[in-house]
């Protein structure tokens, strides 16, 4: 996880109309003239791929001048419904904006029947302004305020996530058919378990290379089918997000051809430990050198972290956005219940992993893998400049178990970390009063949803 690799040269320039743009969409097709049709991709607020499906010349328009979707995509919530409270939907007209393939972010959709592309994008307005609701324009903006700071961000993402038996975990919440008959066994790190796997790792791995999506390791995690798939660092904020939105959905489609479901569900079994999504960061100033690793690192390292950790609350629901992640904050669970850093620890909220000093980072463990990428980045990012700007100081680093330690708690109630997201000055700064607004209004309709909802267990208890 130390490889800084090179940005694209492209990817994450997110200015609209660019002269050459329209070239990249014909490059593709000249040199794959067998591609018949097109996914046009989106994130929404949740990280969820929204979008059309196309025939293969759209790729010229998406490129340039844009394709039409509605504004109010970035008021849907987990289901997809309209929340009216955003102020994004019919009362506003049902606007247009105008989204626009990433650069460097075309690619081939493998896993398709039939050839296939796929283009993510971002959105504009009709004015070409970025979209302010659209949460990789949100990580954009955190990454410009670096620049004029004359910091680069290097960041990788980490996902968990359990491979299922579709219909058994929809029936009965198990991981298959078979489960009950015979142990279930953690075998961490256990390479049989990878090899038990082995088509279909290969098929994600070569998938990956075909997408240009650097994969690192592939390792068995703590639970019976849990995985966790890394991603290598990049020195471009914007292109890690983006990979880690891609491969959530190239192992998605990866696992769906070989009958399973790959859930990033952040607290799938309650008996088994939860799916996280790691975020590792570190700083570069304007000569390419860490700045942790320079004189007085260490110093701005503390800084770093205690950011961090002052502004966790207020990002909560950004890291654990909705109701079943609540359910993974357990202590003893390598998800973290206090507000803790340390060194070389996994009980931590953030981690300074073992390494040598150049390429001395922190690791943020927060995050359920079912959160937005671009969110969570922006937040991670931005906690690390409050801290930086604030020269705040860390509380002493933990060692041990800081399940143990009497520490401030985070929340494991939905309710308090949107009461948090609303009211922080810190989000306000980091993602703008509107998309704060919009975000929490999502937030407040979700959990309503889950609180109106009868259980089967209260249904056979009180029958």
């Amino acid at each position: 996880m130390n490889e800084h690799l090179p940005a694209r040269p492209a990817a994450g320039d997110s200015r609209p109309n660019r002269m050459d743009d329209a070239d990249e969409g014909r490059r593709f097709l000249a040199d794959n003239p067998d591609i018949e049709s097109v996914d046009l991709l989106i994130s929404d607020l949740n990280g969820v791929m929204r979008g059309k499906w196309a025939p293969a010349e759209a790729l010229e328009k998406v490129c340039a001048p844009g394709i039409n979707l509605p504004l109010s995509i970035f008021g849907l919530d987990i289901w997809g419904r309209e929340v009216e409270q955003t102020n994004l939907h019919i009362e506003t007209g049902d606007r247009d904006g105008f989204c626009k393939a990433i650069p460097g972010r075309i690619a081939p959709a493998p896993w398709a029947p039939r050839p296939t592309a796929q283009a993510l994008m971002t959105m504009f307005t009709e004015t070409g302004q970025p979209f302010h609701a659209d949460p990789r324009n949100a990580l954009a903006n955190t990454v410009a305020r670096l620049a004029e700071r004359g910091l680069t961000a290097v960041a990788a993402f980490e996902l968990e996530f359990y491979l299922v038996d579709p219909a058994a975990f929809q029936q009965n919440g198990r991981m298959s058919r078979e489960q009950g008959n015979g142990p279930d066994l953690q075998n961490m790190y256990s390479l049989a378990e990878l090899r038990g796997q082995n088509d279909l790792f290969a098929e994600i791995r070569a998938a990956a290379l075909e997408q240009d999506l650097p994969i690192d390791t592939i390792i068995k995690e703590a639970a019976p089918g849990q995985f966790e798939v890394n991603l290598k660092h990049r020195a471009n904020a914007l292109a890690a997000a983006d990979d880690t939105v891609l491969l959530r959905r190239l192992i998605s489609e990866c696992a769906h051809k070989y009958g399973l479901r790959a859930t990033f569900m952040a607290k799938p079994f309650l008996e088994w430990p939860g799916s996280g999504m790691h975020v590792h960061a570190s700083l570069l100033d304007e000569t390419g050198a860490n700045i942790f690793a320079l004189a007085g690192g260490h110093e701005r390292l503390g800084q770093a972290a205690a950011g961090l950790l002052e502004t966790m609350r207020d990002c909560l629901l950004v890291f654990i956005p909705g109701f079943n992640g609540y359910r993974r904050l357990q202590p003893g669970s390598y998800a973290p219940t206090r507000i803790a850093w340390g060194w070389n620890n996994r009980s931590v909220a953030v981690r300074v992993p073992a390494s040598d000093e150049k390429a001395l980072r922190l690791e943020h463990r927060l995050s359920g893998a079912d959160a937005n990428p671009y969110l969570v980045l922006a937040a991670v990012l931005g906690g690390m400049l409050e801290g930086l700007d604030n020269g705040a100081r860390p509380p002493p680093p933990v060692e041990g178990s800081a399940y143990q330690v009497a520490l401030p708690q985070l929340s494991d109630d939905m309710d308090d970390a949107i009461a948090d997201f609303e009211r922080s000055d810190f989000i306000r700064r980091l993602l703008g009063p509107e998309l704060r607004h919009i975000f929490a209004e999502v937030k407040k309709v979700e959990l309503a949803a889950f609180d109106n909802e009868i259980t089967p267990l209260e249904r056979s208890t009180y029958l």
